[in-house]
């Protein structure tokens, strides 16, 4: 294939952003290069020509981080780059939440989008620079989509949002959105907060939404110079006078089954139901025919459920459990539940149950993570497990799932500004989150039982949160804002809208649209209903627990800091570390020494961590004038004897200063390893120390 390079430019907020296409990975069904200063992602969309049959729109993203993109050589063994990291499976999750619902409804083709990072200086967001990238590839390809599609990262530095800011001014920010949209308005949110209120989030989204402009612009304009026809596909649909039969005899039974209010046996009545309907219409058919009405029914169930749900929300402002609209569930929280673990919190919400634990550790326990960027360490982690039993399954079992991973980000997200300060609490602090039960929601679960679980571990946090998550119902002009959704509710409306935060401002979100967008009044509305909401988990929480205890479990390391002269901490470590070893060998603490002169004595033995402060203490001592020593003679010379005060800290005793009557040998008072009292009667600016021991004997 010839070169025929094109280029793209564009300016976003006083850089230039430049898409190419036309010259690399010509034979995907879509490729585009994307720039911005040093930064650069290739992206590539391909689909296969024939729809599968899954029954689902199979769509994988791959977000590709080679680390020559940073100039650096892989770290492990093989040094080569191995299985996705943490970071990079967020960032591909975040590349496909915009994506997917800009695919026509019944597309079912596999498809599937790479975005490799080829340049990376770690000044700008590269993850934002993949999302713009695979939304311009899927346009201009022949893969049908709907977008395009533009994803920014704003973040407030200096009372002003900014887009796209760079790590070290986010590091000033009090708040950090990666915002999508459509030209149409905002489809996917997900970011933390330093307690801002829901104005100021607000505010954001639509700064984001008005810098996105160019960039809908500049695709436009590819997909109409460069855009290649879409590829045809067929949407199967039953014959309609079938359908509707099929629908009409449902339609009763599915009315009573969606008024059971238990989860599993709602869903044991609806599937008894299709069963019925199945066994009635087959009725004389043949195996063929017989088939074909089985899948046809299948159909039609799913769509008289999906109306018959969202109708009686519209219509009749009537949930599946009955609930009100801005009704939550039932809550029952449970401390304390664990005797060995630090920490145990177990929040139920409806169906939803996740029990929350707590571990404390030390400086060791820091998590150390390699990214494009350099090595960064987090000394607050949160693991999010979601087991198949808890909805009720049969599964496998081991390894994280993408959406595990997600569910755990957002929630560490939700919890990370309220864990003290290092200074004020020197520990690593590991939340896990088990979900035994899930209906809706068990991630702002996680962040309700996280809370509870730091709390009874003693963790003095800075403000206890809780989450909710909203939902939509849409149709037309009418518009209905969900509170805690069920997990039903989520499948069948139109948003997934994650809020955690405090009683005054939002620490996490996270939203998804499956419709275009909707509007900043739905938004804003969705962000009260979801306040109001997050107050009243917090009041039923803070009925068992609403302070740390005033302790940590007598199971955690007790940690206490010492400071000590930075030119000191050469002889705690020693030759080697040979005394350092020592230290750990006597007691069995853990020590962590800082070049700074800071050392965290950790250890469950009071008596053991006194030992290892006393022997630092000790060999940090400085010998003071006028102070009285029990001291150890360790080399007798003609003029005098050298006498060891502290450890590793001698003086000069001269002969004139062993006694008050004249000495002529030293050896005549004095021997090697003898103990003798002795007073410092100076110590001169070079740090030599003199002795007297005749003072003393007056």
């Amino acid at each position: 294939m010839l070169n025929n390079k094109k280029v793209y430019t564009t300016d976003l907020a006083g850089r230039k952003i430049s898409i190419e296409t036309g010259r690399l990975a010509k034979q995907a069904n879509g490729s585009v290069l994307v720039t911005c200063g040093s930064n650069t992602v290739l992206v590539t969309a391909t689909a296969r020509k024939e729809p599968s049959d899954m029954g689902f729109f199979p769509l994988t993203i791959e977000y590709s981080e080679k680390s020559y993109s940073a100039g650096r050589i892989p770290g492990g063994y093989f040094k080569r780059e191995g299985r996705p990291t943490t970071l990079a499976t967020l960032n591909a999750r975040l590349i496909d939440r915009p994506l997917r619902p800009s695919f026509p409804e019944g597309y079912q083709n596999e498809t599937q989008v790479v975005a490799t990072i080829l340049s990376h200086d770690g000044t700008y967001p590269v993850e934002s620079l993949a999302s713009l990238g695979a939304s311009a590839a899927l346009s201009i390809s022949d893969i049908p989509f709907g977008g395009p599609t533009v994803t920014l990262v704003v973040g407030r530095v200096n009372s002003k949002w900014a887009v796209n800011p760079s790590p070290a001014d986010l590091e000033k920010s009090d708040a950090e959105f990666l915002v999508a949209g459509t030209p149409n308005g905002i489809l996917m949110v997900e970011g933390e907060a330093h307690f801002i209120p829901e104005s100021e989030v607000l505010a954001a989204l639509k700064f984001a939404h008005e810098q996105m402009k160019p960039l809908f612009e500049l695709q436009l304009q590819m997909k109409k110079e460069l855009g290649k026809e879409k590829m045809p596909f067929s949407v199967y649909t039953p014959d309609e006078t079938l359908l509707q039969s099929y629908k009409e005899y449902l339609k009763p039974h599915t009315v009573s089954a969606l008024a059971v209010r238990d989860k599993l046996e709602r869903y044991k009545k609806l599937s008894e139901i299709k069963d019925q309907a199945v066994a009635h219409f087959t009725e004389g058919k043949t195996e063929d025919e017989a088939a074909q009405v089985k899948k046809d029914v299948k159909i039609a169930a799913e769509k008289i459920k999906y109306e018959l749900a969202r109708n009686n929300v519209i219509e009749n402002s009537e949930r599946i459990d009955g609930r009100k609209l801005d009704e939550v569930r039932s809550i029952e929280c449970e401390v304390d539940l664990l005797p060995r673990t630090h920490g145990s919190g177990l929040f139920t919400r409806g169906e939803t149950q996740v029990l929350g634990t707590v571990t404390l550790g030390t400086g060791d326990d820091e998590l150390s993570i390699e990214t494009l960027s350099g090595t960064i360490k987090k000394r607050f982690l949160l693991h999010y497990n979601f087991p198949p039993y808890c909805v009720g399954e049969v599964g496998r079992m081991g390894g994280q799932s993408r959406r595990e991973i997600g569910h755990g980000s957002l929630a560490e997200m939700a919890l990370k500004n309220i864990i003290p300060d290092q200074k004020d609490f020197p520990y690593t602090v590991r939340i896990v989150s088990e979900v035994l039960e899930s209906n809706g929601s068990s991630s702002m679960g996680t962040v309700c039982s996280g809370t509870m679980a730091l709390l009874d571990a003693g963790v003095p946090i800075k403000a206890n949160v809780a989450g909710i998550a909203m939902g939509l119902i849409k149709e037309g002009d009418k518009v209905a804002v969900l509170t805690d959704i069920l997990g039903d509710e989520d499948h069948l409306g139109d948003m997934d809208f994650k809020v955690a935060g405090t009683k005054e401002g939002i620490t996490a979100l996270q939203m998804d649209i499956k419709i275009d967008s909707i509007s900043f009044d739905v938004m804003e509305q969705a962000l009260k209903q979801a306040h109001v909401g997050r107050n009243h988990i917090l009041d039923c929480m803070e009925k068992v627990i609403a302070a740390p205890k005033g302790s940590i479990s007598e199971f955690a390391p007790r940690i206490e800091t010492i400071l000590i002269k930075p030119d000191k901490v050469r002889d705690i470590i020693g030759p080697g570390g040979k005394v350092i070893k020592s230290i750990i060998e006597q007691t069995g603490v853990k020590l962590d020494i800082e070049d700074g002169g800071k050392v965290h004595i950790a250890s469950t033995d009071p008596k053991m961590a006194q030992k290892a402060k006393d022997i630092i203490m000790g060999i940090c001592a400085e010998a003071e004038v006028g102070q009285v020593y029990e001291g150890k003679v360790v080399k007798i010379m003609d003029f005098g004897a050298l006498v060891e005060v502290l450890p590793n800290v001698s003086g000069l005793l001269h002969i004139s200063e062993i006694a008050n009557e004249r000495v002529r040998n030293v050896t005549d008072v004095l021997s090697e390893g003898e103990e003798v009292k002795v007073k410092v009667v100076e110590v001169d600016r070079s740090g030599r120390i003199r002795l007297s021991r005749k003072v003393l004997l007056n």
